[in-house]
């Protein structure tokens, strides 16, 4: 492809996806589905302008954004909340795979198909698509949820069986499996050995290395160890048999502790959300309409049965583990469409001619149309179980919120120097949850030592304002004693979270009349604020009346200070 050619794809390809998340967005039906309409029109499968006929290159590499996905997720995943979550991963995510499978392929046989396409149908329905529902839930800020926990427990299941699954694909073909000469210990070795690997990086590499460019103020570096961190920890685990992704959810995992967690979140995000957009398109442009034109009530039959299959199953064995009936309505509709790991399956069956074209293009088609379907099926469970749960809250009409959704009403503090410290001391003193960044690795690691929640990260990032759940704070406290770094944040402030009031801290009168001008709340002129306090102490020490003291104190305040101010 030479660049004009690229250029014109790119310009269609920008355009119609615009159009589509602008329509798709006010219909209240999300930017995703907006994205995988796109992906159908600019598809070789529909009459018009086509961006490329080589989908499955486009969509393998496009799903170095589900890669970056699920590192994203492990950064917001500590370890002992992965533990917490071991019954959903290994009881709830096991049974799911095991009986959706053997439902499909139950389904399959009386159909009349042979053995080894019906078990490859099985096995690739049993799997959702993590990158869909895992977006869902990020964009809704649920994945700390009970039932965004458990979505995400049965999901990593389904992540982990993809290579057993993938290892039966050379039986069934009668290849003998994936052994190729390697004995089965040298394999598990290899696995342990990758994996170790991957935890020592993790674990030591890494934050050394962030630790170093932080000092340096080095964004570029850091951003570039950021990346690499995601990408080698995906190799390895791609080297040892098992999923990209998982390989980059684990990174995540161990990075979540750190004290830059946020901040590499803030650097990922975006190229994070340019190949999510691409992967849905790309997947979009997997729907063939002709196949599903020739033979529509096959398609709709499977499809039906798929989505039919998952919901009932999802839901019923949600309540065997004792969720409530509104979060597994919410689980079993996040969980109703085929996954893109099913395209993976589906390739290599294909390869290895235990498929034929027929079979390979259905299973596409209906994999691709349900996570077209995902964004509706999404909206109709949120729909289904808030009804439950209004019909529930009796005649009062009280409300039952979900569990655990992250600390609420907590203050944002920007800047751990002199002045934030004080701020954090005092509001820890009076037991006010905060949270502080700073861009300085020293005084977030003195932050550190002093037992605050400090950061490292640039608040004026907006990024870092979405990684730390903006929305949710009570306040945000400006200490930085740089006036252009507290005037970007407020503008972003003021756009984005316009309900989060903000206090400032100004050098003087005229830098506070900037930054409420800006949309500051209140900005706190310090040079006056710290000779009103001298003047005071010296009113106090030569015998004034403390309330009259306090009267005058309030009334320059009130004022804006031009009883003291002096302008020239």
């Amino acid at each position: 492809m030479d660049l004009e050619s690229f250029v014109s794809s790119a310009v269609i390809l920008l355009l119609v996806a615009s159009v589509m998340v602008i329509l798709f967005k006010h219909l209240g039906l999300g930017t995703m589905a907006g994205l995988l309409v796109a992906g159908i029109i600019v598809g070789p499968h529909t009459p018009g302008p086509y961006i490329t006929t080589h989908v499955e290159g486009l969509r393998s590499f496009a799903e170095l954004g589900v890669v970056q996905l699920l590192f994203v997720i492990g950064l917001e995943m500590r370890p002992s909340r992965l533990w917490a979550l071991r019954r959903h991963v290994f009881g709830l995510g096991s049974l799911q795979i095991l009986l959706t499978g053997g439902a499909v392929i139950a389904y399959a046989f009386m159909s009349g198909w042979a053995r080894e396409p019906s078990l490859v149908m099985g096995m690739t329905m049993a799997v959702s698509s993590t990158a869909l529902v895992m977006q869902i839930l990020q964009e809704r800020g649920e994945i700390a949820s009970p039932h965004g926990g458990a979505t995400f427990g049965v999901l990593l299941m389904q992540d982990v069986s993809i290579v057993p699954m993938l290892a039966l694909i050379p039986v069934l073909a009668g290849s003998g499996g994936l052994s190729s000469g390697v004995p089965g210990w040298q394999r598990l070795g290899l696995i342990v050995a990758l994996l170790l690997f991957v935890v020592a990086i993790g674990k030591f590499g890494v934050p050394f290395a962030l630790e170093r460019l932080a000092r340096q103020r080095n964004r570029d570096g850091f951003l570039i160890v950021a990346m690499l961190s995601v990408f080698l920890a995906a190799w390895a685990m791609h080297r040892a048999g098992l999923s990209l992704a998982l390989g980059a959810f684990l990174m995540g995992m161990l990075l979540s502790g750190s004290r830059y967690a946020m901040q590499i979140q803030a650097y990922i995000e975006p190229y994070k959300g340019i190949l999510m957009s691409l992967f849905f398109v790309a997947v979009g442009m997997s729907i063939d309409l002709h196949s599903i034109a020739g033979d529509p009530f096959e398609f709709v039959q499977w499809a039906f049965l798929v989505i039919f299959v998952k919901v009932i199953l999802t839901f019923f064995l949600c309540l065997l583990f004792g969720m409530s009936r509104s979060d597994s309505i919410n689980v079993s509709f996040l969980l109703a469409q085929g996954g893109e790991f099913g395209f993976v399956l589906l390739t290599s069956a294909k390869v290895l001619n235990v498929i034929d074209d027929h079979i390979f293009v259905l299973a596409i088609a209906v994999i691709s149309v349900s996570m077209l379907l995902t964004p509706l099926m999404a909206k109709l469970g949120y729909y289904m179980s808030g009804r439950l749960r209004r019909s529930k809250a009796g005649p009062r009409g009280v409300q039952f919120h979900d569990e655990a959704e992250g600390p609420k009403g907590r203050v944002i503090l920007g800047g751990y120097g002199r002045v934030g410290h004080v701020v954090a001391v005092l509001l820890n003193a009076s037991r006010v949850p905060f949270i502080v960044f700073d861009n300085d690795p020293a005084r977030v690691a003195q932050g550190k030592k002093d037992g605050f929640d400090v950061h490292f990260g640039d608040i004026d990032n907006p990024e870092l304002m979405a990684a730390a759940h903006m929305e949710r704070a009570a306040l945000v406290v400006l200490t930085v004693d740089s006036e252009k770094t507290a005037l970007k944040a407020i503008s972003i402030l003021k756009n984005s979270y316009p309900a989060v009031p903000v206090i400032a801290r100004a050098r003087d009168l005229e830098a506070s009349g900037r930054l409420v001008q800006a949309g500051a709340t209140y900005a706190l002129p310090e040079a006056l604020e710290s000779s009103l306090r001298l003047a005071t102490d010296t009113l106090r020490m030569v015998g004034v009346d403390p309330e009259n003291i306090d009267l005058l104190v309030s009334d320059v305040r009130r004022k804006d200070y031009v009883l003291v101010d002096r302008s020239d």
